[in-house]
């Protein structure tokens, strides 16, 4: 059942100045519809997606002055109570973790939702090693020493983390109504009476038989989202042929920075990029890109021979890796072997992991995928429903919460000059910035995972050129510092 209130109805003062006498009639009509209305059915702004993009959307509106007045409504197919109560020992970790970037945890803050995170599980991290398993060329990003120790490029957290924190803010805020446990059945129009005009407005049939009409549908339900086949709205790319395999690492020690200076490490290998990201303590988790097949035998192998398997992703080379991966069993005793003939600078690589959480170790296919565009007429799309992107840059949260910042500016600016909210002309400002920004950001990360997917050839020579010019000069390796931490200059 909604948790929350009715708010009482507000109207919109406008006059139009259109020639066109239909037109006028039109516009006028439009304008004298309340942003909030008292009618049980009927939202300002029903946003399908209990997700962080979801969530954070419908917390903002709520926590801005000019936006708190509307009437939204949450639509989630799981049981969001759950998500709420999350709670895990602090020697256990949820397997989907994300990086949030500066910039994106400010916005959180700014919506009140940050302070009702669990801090004390999140980690910041102020360096990233980054090199080519084939050649060993690196770049090493790290905060200039003029920045003092406070400099973060990220916080990684876990997603079930910044979720259940939100909707502690959105409890806290009050007024928005939550229909958890709902799945979609259908999306069509609505109709036209005496009293009032939906003939325009997306109709939300839910599986417990509840209809809502919205002056404003936001998808944010997915990669597979309703909202969009809804709208007609292609969404276009293809699938990389990997998948990414996840779980939650214990290592040897809280890392060669110690608690305060952590460092996440990412190397490129020929299957797809290795990354072990900090946690708090000596834990981290793994998120490794590689083949179906390989991926698959991660999963079956016992716990000693998974780590040993992990150990050497940062460690031995592509051959050795290659090999170890045809093995069905007996890893631990092929790296043990393979080390003594391999020489490491051991403060260039992770510190060695002892040991993998138990049911942590999980997988899922990769793919790009980018929608036609973001909006159509009371529709509008945000994080995976609009676009996914390949993890190697750990950017498909943020964009996501990009896309939240954008629509909720736009939203503000419909309301505070009087406009409908959710026509197509209101939302083309969301449009026209996310659009060609998440474009760029896609096609880098897709561009890196096709370059360093190539094992030999001239291009593995220019690309270690590449990697060690980057790395010598200081002014552009900021620039991309700036670019992945969400605190550089825009581009488009």
């Amino acid at each position: 059942m909604p948790q929350a209130t009715m708010v009482g109805a507000r109207g919109l003062l406008s006059t139009s100045t259109f020639v066109c006498r239909s037109c006028s009639r039109s516009v006028r009509r439009q304008s004298q519809r309340s942003y909030s209305t008292s009618r049980d059915d009927i939202y300002d702004v029903v946003c399908v997606g209990g997700g962080p993009a979801g969530l954070s959307l419908l917390t903002a509106l709520r926590a801005s002055p000019i936006t708190s007045r509307l009437r939204v409504a949450l639509v989630e197919a799981q049981d969001l109570s759950k998500t709420a109560a999350f709670s895990l020992p602090p020697t256990q970790f949820s397997n989907r973790c994300s990086s949030l970037t500066p910039s994106s945890a400010q916005y959180l803050n700014t919506i009140g939702a940050w302070t009702h995170m669990k801090r004390e599980r999140i980690q910041d991290f102020h360096e990233m090693q980054v090199w080519d398993g084939v050649t060993d060329a690196r770049i090493e990003f790290d905060p200039p020493q003029s920045s003092g120790p406070s400099k973060t490029i990220a916080y990684m957290t876990e997603n079930l983390n910044l979720t259940s924190g939100l909707l502690r803010r959105l409890n806290e805020l009050g007024n928005v109504d939550i229909f958890d446990n709902s799945r979609v059945e259908k999306i069509d129009l609505g109709e036209e009476t005496e009293d009032m005009d939906l003939s325009e407005w997306p109709i939300v049939h839910l599986s417990g038989g509840q209809s809502l009409a919205a002056r404003l549908l936001v998808g944010a339900d997915g990669a597979n989202s309703p909202v969009r086949s809804f709208a007609g709205i292609e969404s276009r790319g293809w699938d990389y042929g990997r998948h990414g395999l996840v779980a939650t690492l214990q290592l040897e020690g809280e890392g060669w920075g110690g608690q305060f200076s952590k460092i996440a490490y990412q190397r490129f290998l020929p299957t797809g990029p290795v990354a072990m990201l900090p946690l708090p303590g000596n834990y981290s988790t793994l998120v490794w890109s590689t083949t179906p097949e390989n991926a698959a035998l991660l999963k079956k192998l016992s716990p000693k021979d998974f780590i040993a398997l992990v150990n050497a992703a940062f460690r031995l080379s592509p051959v050795d890796l290659g090999y170890m991966h045809t093995q069905t069993e007996g890893q631990e005793d092929e790296y043990n072997w393979r080390m003594q003939h391999t020489p490491v600078d051991l403060e260039a690589i992770p510190q060695t992991v002892i040991g993998v959480q138990e049911g942590s170790i999980a997988s899922f296919p990769l793919k790009l995928r980018h929608a036609d565009t973001y909006i159509g007429e009371r529709i509008a799309l945000v994080g995976d429903a609009a676009h996914t992107v390949h993890p190697l840059a750990g950017q498909g949260l943020n964009m996501g919460q990009g896309d939240v910042q954008s629509l909720v500016k736009s939203i503000e600016y419909a309301v505070s000059h009087g406009q409908d909210l959710g026509t197509q002309l209101s939302l083309e400002s969301y449009n026209s910035e996310r659009y060609a920004t998440n474009h760029v950001l896609m096609g880098v990360c897709d561009k890196l995972h096709k370059i360093y997917s190539v094992e030999s050839g001239p291009l593995v020579g220019l690309r270690s050129i590449g990697l060690q010019a980057v790395n010598a000069l200081s002014p552009l390796k900021n620039f991309f510092m700036g670019q992945a931490s969400g605190t550089g200059v825009k581009v488009v």
